[in-house]
């Protein structure tokens, strides 16, 4: 049983690393545009503010953890059960759970490879100064943290149409980064704005962990993001119970 899941994880990860149109934006996009916006365009600027490079790393790195879970589920899964791939598995001699289990290693792994890429800009480039458990504990905030958006993303694809997934999602993904706060400070009389986004929360655990000044709770944070995966995970799964 255990092979059964390794090998459809590893599937999984195979395939989707072959498709460039999803693997070179999410793995390169987060670290590239740290280092575009943090050293190039304002590094000296964020010489002035010794909280601005805690806020700039926590921002990139959060968008890059939301990408995977999010487009991983939401797109393929609506194509996958539109095209008719969800009925084979099931007449597969393989564990029900496989299926999903591979979607979320995938969307997982993904994240960790960006937060290999955006610890070593960081380090190596950025000069933000942290210590090495400091960035492990960063890096297991934002893999543990992308399970939230795996939920949202299948919420969307054991719902949409394989052509309408991409878009919906977008239209999701893009607000929930500039109306987060996680890139660009907002407003005080849209910061509620804010809060009615997961990533916001997901960007309080990992200023906490790297000692950037934060207004909000954990004990919140933790709290939102795990009814969020429980229960839009509990909706899609009796979707495809339902429907398929």
């Amino acid at each position: 049983m255990p092979r059964a899941y390794l090998k459809e994880a590893g599937y999984e990860f195979v395939r989707t690393l072959r498709n460039p149109g999803f693997a070179v934006p999410f793995l390169v996009l987060p670290a590239a545009l740290y280092l575009l916006f943090g050293v190039v365009f304002f590094g000296d600027a964020l010489k002035t503010d010794p909280n601005a490079p805690f806020y700039l790393f926590t921002g990139f790195a959060t968008f890059g953890a939301m990408g995977p879970g999010m487009f991983g589920f939401g797109c393929f899964v609506a194509i996958e059960r539109e095209q008719g791939l969800l009925k084979l598995k099931r007449a597969l001699p393989m564990p029900p759970a496989a299926y999903l289990i591979a979607k979320m290693s995938m969307a997982l792994l993904f994240t960790a490879i960006i937060m290999i890429t955006m610890i070593a800009s960081a380090a190596g480039i950025a000069h933000l100064r942290l210590t090495g458990s400091q960035f492990v504990l960063v890096a297991l905030i934002y893999i543990l943290g992308a399970l939230p958006f795996c939920a949202i993303g299948l919420f969307f694809g054991t719902r949409a149409s394989g052509k309408a997934a991409p878009a919906l999602v977008n239209l999701l993904y893009l607000p929930m980064i500039y109306l987060s706060g996680i890139l660009i400070p907002l407003p005080k009389s849209l910061q509620w704005i804010a809060r009615a986004s997961p990533a916001s929360y997901l960007d309080v655990l990992a200023l906490r962990a790297v000692g950037g000044p934060t207004i909000g709770s954990v004990f919140v944070s933790v709290a939102v993001l795990c009814g969020l995966t429980l229960l839009l995970t509990m909706f899609s799964i009796r979707r495809l119970v339902r429907v398929g």
